[in-house]
């Protein structure tokens, strides 16, 4: 099985972007998507795939805490 984890833009350089996951950064790449700072994106296997609201990606990050 798959998993996509939702997280935060912190920085943008060129196609490539600086994603917090709840204190730990990655960088991600971002050509599939429209997104800016501050934005929410789920990412799989290092891309981010998907831009969510706020709203969405803190109950994704809920969901994802009760299934530890």
């Amino acid at each position: 099985m798959c998993l996509a984890i939702p997280g935060k833009i912190l920085e943008i350089h060129g196609n490539k972007a600086i994603v917090d996951f709840g204190g730990i950064s990655r960088e991600v790449r971002i050509d599939l998507v429209d997104a800016d700072v501050g934005d929410y994106v789920i990412v799989h296997v290092g891309y981010a795939i998907q831009k969510l609201s706020e709203e969405e990606a803190e109950e994704n990050i809920r969901l994802l805490r009760e299934m530890i």
